[in-house]
């Protein structure tokens, strides 16, 4: 019998049913597998920019499920996209991937995607998981309430801008992960509606234009994890609310203006391990911290804080990064500090911390840098750190540290910077420095070390910049030093070497500063100096020299030469005598010249000067000079007025601070309105030309006003500030003129003389070509100065500052400081000019002169309106609009500002509403270079906080200025996300923040 006999007369329809359904459930799974083949590789069309290979799989031929990055469910259906980081580039259609019925996950993080994210984002009702972060989409987000199922939404740094739906979020109430940082939103208060998403573990709120305050209600939250609010307009205090989440293990609070102490009981957050509230003014103790120990980063710096560091910091078992700088830190720091884990860095400077430096942060191998500068640390430094093989930065200037070096210091292999400057360090360099192989800087000026200069010190051969000025260093230059090949600045003045400059010095081709003066160095001047193209500053004043003046040093562009108190003879060559150099020769009676008529005239006989020309140029030159003095009183008896104003009969007194090349009376004949170059509100400046061509620039200051009555007021401000003293006693004045005259420094103006009566002075000064950095930037002179033009400009007159502040003793605070005190010469070096002579000379009549309020409008530092109390912090200030000035282009009052704004407020107000200081940068500068230049903003920034403790020294600006030099190639900033953070600073300016899922 067949076997069909054996089936049913009822199975056949019944199979054929179920045939039946089964060709309908196909059909309809590969129907809806076509069309999301079609929308996959239409989304794939979208993207042909693309550099990337993740496409290969994705053809027509191949099915859906098995393209790269493609998930599916058991029906074939699309259920997760995740193409994080593959380079995408194109437009995003959102209508048709919200088509992929069953897309639960999309992740498009970290790509260059653009366009609008439009309202078809809402037909993603099963999304769970929602990726865009890291793109350069743009316009504002949709709303999200359609997306109920939502447990994870990340926008970070996607380009989008307007208002964000706050209140869509509410809807949202399984979501765990909230992530919408670094976007340019319209300004908010506090999200209300965030507080309410209590299944929360990430919130990441940075740079997100939030201000007011946190309210209390973040402490529903207790489920967080992560908590980043940092880069906003938030203030008032620390909410209490906040200790409630004691499963935090990071709180990022930075750059707001939180204010007020820790809350009781912030020890709770016993999870924390991540903490900073850097860049805030918190104020109070570190009490509340004691019990994190778990901590493995705390960032506290540029705060208001004070007190002591808890001993219980010693025992943190997992502290690896700890920065408190620029705060109000008293007492010891706890001695067994990051003993305990692979400690990183600390950076404690500006503070008032006493004691000894911790001895074991390096005892785990792993320390990277010990800046404590400028504190009151005294003792050794502790011989550990001569094992220390990872350190790159040992700062601990400005101290009263003391003691030997370590031997292994000098030559620890990784170490770049070494800065002991300002404390009271002795004994010797040790060779151990030819093991430096990273060495750029060495910092050593104003101790007490002694010695001979190792030889070995060639071999650290990445050396850029040596200063042992003001030490007791003795011996000879080692002759080796020609080897640096990199070496930019030469240092050794005000110590005890002997011997001869070594001619293998004209090997350094970078060499641009050298100062040997007030030294014992003996020999001649080595012709190797003339091949130094990049030299700028060559002082060998004060020595031991002999011999003549080689010619080859007049192939150098010298802003400043000295080889004054020498003993050299024969002839200055031609091309170095002239006014840029007067009193560059002063001291040296062998030397003569027939260009320079105050020298003698040399013989025609070799080394042996005419002394009968010699007397009748004597005889004739006291004739001269009589007969000067006599048209002098004449003229001065005669002139009637100067621009409405008349010169008194009395005799005038000058005062010359180097040998000079004019008489008064050429100065005198001058002072007329042809040759006005400038006004000012004490006098005008005029503009001279010498008989023999010089340019000299007079700056013509009345006296009448400052009458008895003021001036018998005691000041209000010290000494080393160039105020006048006393009413009439204008010897004090002349004293304080010497002072000015005595500064010899590249980038501060040279004041050649004082020529007073009783009802005026004259001030002579050198001659700047290329005017003021205000004419520059903002007159009819204007012109486009390139970056690197403004930055040089920028560091030039920060180092002219900074020897004031840090040089001079006592120390010279200029009080008004402003671009247009800021002169350029033929080479667009920067001058210092200006010291606040003239506005102590004519104070407003009937101000009390205590209460007078020194410098310009725009540039005057806020604590002069409320205690007229004058300091280096306020030339610090008024230096931060400069260096706005010249990263922005603008002036520092604009009508766009507002009423009485300035552009510190403009600077200021726009980075609290959530802007990038690289959007500050003046247009004129090209987009590659505007990182560099926000980096120089971010100092303006800095130097015009509004407490004069938060601001840097100048000193420590001039590094900072050194360290953000531009590049000079284009370098794009490749962002991850993650959050967590590493930090790493210099004088703890930078920060390096990584944000990352």
């Amino acid at each position: 019998m067949s076997s069909s006999a054996n089936i049913s007369p009822r199975g056949t329809p019944y199979q054929i049913i179920i045939i039946y359904f089964l060709s309908l459930f196909f059909s309809s799974v590969s129907s809806s597998s076509d069309v999301e083949l079609q929308i996959l590789l239409k989304f794939k069309a979208s993207l042909t920019k693309s550099n990337t290979n993740v496409f290969d799989s994705w053809t027509s031929n191949a099915p859906l499920c098995d393209f790269t990055g493609i998930l599916c469910n058991s029906n074939q259906s699309v259920l997760q996209i995740n193409l994080q980081k593959q380079s995408l580039t194109g437009f995003l259609q959102f209508d048709a991937l919200c088509e992929l019925s069953s897309l639960e996950k999309l992740d498009l993080g970290l790509n260059h995607m653009y366009g609008v994210i439009s309202e078809h984002l809402n037909n993603c009702t099963k999304l769970k998981y929602l990726d865009l972060g890291g793109n350069i989409f743009s316009g504002s987000v949709p709303d999200f309430s359609s997306l109920a199922g939502l447990m994870f939404l990340n926008l970070n740094n996607s380009g989008f801008s307007g208002v964000f739906p706050w209140r869509s979020l509410e809807k949202l109430v399984d979501l765990r992960f909230l992530s919408v940082g670094d976007n340019s939103f319209e300004v908010s208060q506090f999200p209300v509606e965030v507080l309410k998403l209590n299944k929360l573990y990430w919130l990441y709120l940075t740079n997100c234009s939030i201000q007011g305050s946190i309210p209390s209600g973040i402490g529903n939250l207790t489920e967080l994890e992560n908590l980043e609010l940092s880069d906003n307009n938030l203030s008032g205090d620390i909410p209490v609310g906040i200790t409630k989440l004691n499963k935090l293990w990071q709180l990022e609070l930075y750059d707001n203006a939180f204010t007020g102490m820790f809350p009781f009981g912030f020890g709770n957050l016993t999870n924390l391990q991540f903490f900073d509230a850097s860049n805030n003014e918190l104020e109070g103790d570190l009490s509340e911290l004691k019990t994190l120990t778990k901590l493995i980063s705390l960032q506290l710096f540029e705060n208001k804080l004070s007190g002591e560091v808890p001993y219980e910091f010693g025992d943190f078992k997992y502290l690896v990064n700890l920065s408190l700088y620029t705060n109000k830190f008293t007492g010891v720091l706890p001695q067994k500090l990051g003993s305990w884990a692979e400690f990183d860095f600390i950076d404690v400077s500006e503070n008032y911390f006493t004691g000894p430096i911790p001895p074991e942060m390096c005892k785990k191998g792993t320390m990277k840098e010990l800046l404590i500068l400028q504190n009151e640390f005294t003792g050794d430094i502790p011989v550990n750190y001569s094992n220390c093989l990872s350190m790159t930065r040992f700062r601990v200037s400005n101290n009263s540290l003391s003691g030997n070096v370590p031997s292994g210091i000098w030559g620890l292999p990784e170490l770049s910077f070494i800065d002991l400057a300002m404390n009271q360090f002795g004994g010797p360099i040790t060779s151990d420095i030819g093991n430096a192989r990273s060495l750029a800087q060495l910092h050593l000026e104003s101790n007490k070390f002694s010695g001979e200069l190792p030889l070995e010190i060639s071999k650290a051969s990445l050396l850029s910049l040596i200063d042992l000025s003001f030490n007791q260093f003795s011996g000879e230059i080692p002759s080796s030093i020609g080897e640096l090949e990199h070496l930019n600045s030469l240092y050794l003045q005000e110590n005890k070497f002997s011997g001869s400059i070594p001619m293998s010095i004209g090997s350094c081709a970078h060499l641009n500063n050298i100062n040997m003066a007030k030294n014992s160095i003996l020999g001649e001047i080595p012709k190797s100096l003339g091949s130094l193209s990049s030299l700028n500053s060559l002082n060998l004043s004060s020595n031991k020299l002999s011999g003549v003046i080689p010619e080859s040093l007049s192939s150098l562009k010298l802003s400043l030469l000295d080889l004054s108190s020498n003993q050299l003879t024969g002839k200055i060559p031609q091309s170095l005598s002239i006014e840029a150099y007067n009193g560059s020769f002063a001291g040296n009676p062998g030397l003569c010249s027939p260009y320079i008529h105050y020298f003698r005239q040399c013989s025609s006989i070799s080394g042996k000067p005419d002394k009968i020309p010699t007397i009748i140029a004597c005889f004739l030159g006291g004739t001269i000079l009589l007969l000067v003095s006599l048209g002098c009183f004449l003229f001065m008896k005669k002139r009637a007025k100067d621009h409405g104003r008349s010169l008194k009969s009395y005799s005038w007194d000058v005062k010359s601070f180097s040998i000079l090349s004019f008489s008064e009376e050429e100065i005198m004949n001058s002072i007329k309105e042809d040759n006005l170059i400038g006004k000012g509100g004490s006098g005008n400046v005029y503009k001279v030309v010498l008989d023999n061509g010089k340019e000299l620039a007079v700056k013509h200051i009345w006296k009448s006003s400052y009458t008895t009555h003021n001036l018998d007021r005691k000041p209000h401000c010290r000494s080393s500030s160039l105020l006048m003293k006393r009413s009439g006693n204008f010897s004090e004045f002349d004293a304080e003129v010497a002072t000015l005259s005595s500064i010899r420094h590249v980038n501060v103006v040279k004041l050649f003389c004082s020529i007073t009566s009783d009802d005026s002075s004259l001030l002579v000064y050198e001659y700047m070509p290329n005017g003021s950095l205000w004419d520059r930037l903002h007159t009819c002179k204007k012109i486009e100065l390139d970056w690197e033009s403004r930055y040089e400009i920028a560091v030039g007159a920060a180092k002219g500052l900074e020897y004031l502040h840090h040089g001079c003793d006592p120390p010279v605070t200029h009080r008004d400081v402003k671009s247009s005190n800021i002169l350029l010469d033929e080479f667009m070096k920067p001058r210092i000019a200006d010291f606040g002579l003239a506005k102590i000379i004519q104070p407003p009549n009937g101000m009390d002169s205590t209460h007078v309020i020194p410098g310009t409008h725009g540039y005057i530092a806020p604590e002069y309106g409320h205690t007229y109390r004058v300091n280096e912090k306020s030339d610090v200030y008024s230096f931060g609009v400069v260096l706005m000035e010249l990263v922005t282009g603008k002036r520092p009052m604009e009508p766009e500002y507002g009423d009485d704004k300035n552009i510190v407020h403009w600077v200021w107000s726009r980075l609290q509403k959530g802007d990038d200081l690289v959007n500050m940068v003046d247009s004129s500068i090209p987009e590659y270079l505007r990182e560099d230049a926000s980096k120089v903003l971010k100092l303006g920034v800095l130097c015009t906080a509004s407490l004069p403790i938060l601001r840097p020294s100048m000193k420590s600006l001039v590094q900072r200025l050194v360290d953000a030099a531009p590049l000079k190639t284009p370098v794009y900033k490749l962002i991850s996300v993650k959050s967590s953070k590493i930090e790493g600073t210099e004088d703890g300016i930078e920060k390096l923040k990584t944000y990352t899922l």
